[in-house]
């Protein structure tokens, strides 16, 4: 018994480094809206539906006070209803901008196919935004096998674990631990371990570590350790089996599972 299928996450894992097409619109969204919230607020729910996203930001308890403030009142459904609505429409505007597939994703994913492994996909955008992102990311060169967004499990996104169950049927996976989910947010490793497969966060271009690819190629090696360090030890602390620091690890990462798997 050894993997046959890998799932990878979009933004951030197979395409736009440091994940940042929906970052920028979470901040614009807020700002028009009186109340300025943080990078590090608007990227602690990264991976969620986008709707949910939202509502988890107006939970947080600065946020929530700050709103409360400036509204005066607390928010309600229909405020994070029309925070989505602005989302969407902006995030529409500039999706297409953000679908460059990240360095190694191409070769891995080809290296994966030619040891028979299935390719499938989850993600935090919904149907309509996937469009856009699926056919830029195919006409760039990256096209996984399958794809499930939130939109086609009921809006039961991560850390839900049922977008992973739908590529497994899809792909033909029997067992879960065949199956390897990749993501660079604390949700994907969530949603990983919901559905009991292996959870391997990738750092170098994660929403985790937040970095833009001209941000991080800036740093010293030195600092450049540092922030690998510390967004490793955030998916370790949230459960992840195994961290990578970019995909080309991937297949030799898959070795060493499936040598656990014999020992299983």
């Amino acid at each position: 018994m050894k993997i046959e299928t890998v799932i990878l996450d979009w933004a951030g894992t197979a395409v736009d480094f440091g994940c940042f097409a929906p970052v920028n619109v979470f901040l614009t969204i807020f700002e028009d809206a009186g109340v300025t919230v943080t990078l590090e607020e608007a990227r602690k729910p990264m991976g969620m539906l986008k709707i949910d996203h939202i509502r988890t930001m107006l939970e947080m308890p600065r946020i929530a006070d700050e709103w409360q403030r400036v509204h005066g009142q607390a928010f309600t459904e229909e405020n994070v209803s029309a925070l989505y609505k602005q989302f969407e429409t902006k995030l529409m505007e500039s999706l297409a901008t953000y679908t460059d597939p990240i360095q190694h994703v191409k070769a891995t994913v080809q290296q994966l196919r030619e040891a028979g492994i299935r390719i499938g996909s989850t993600t935090g955008y919904t149907d309509s935004m996937m469009e856009v992102v699926t056919r830029h990311a195919a006409d760039k060169g990256y096209q996984p096998d399958f794809l499930v967004t939130p939109t086609q499990v009921g809006d039961k996104g991560r850390p839900c674990p049922f977008m992973i169950f739908k590529n497994m049927e899809a792909l033909g996976s029997k067992a879960t631990k065949q199956v390897v989910k990749v993501g660079d947010t604390t949700s994907d490793i969530m949603e990983a371990l919901n559905a009991g497969v292996w959870a391997v966060g990738v750092i170098i271009g994660s929403s985790e570590m937040g970095l833009s690819e001209a941000e991080f190629q800036a740093l010293t090696a030195e600092e450049q350790q540092q922030v690998i360090a510390k967004t490793k030890c955030i998916f370790e602390e949230t459960g992840a089996h195994y961290t990578i620091e970019t995909i080309a690890e991937l297949p030799a990462l898959i070795e060493t599972i499936n040598e656990r798997i014999t020992r299983i």
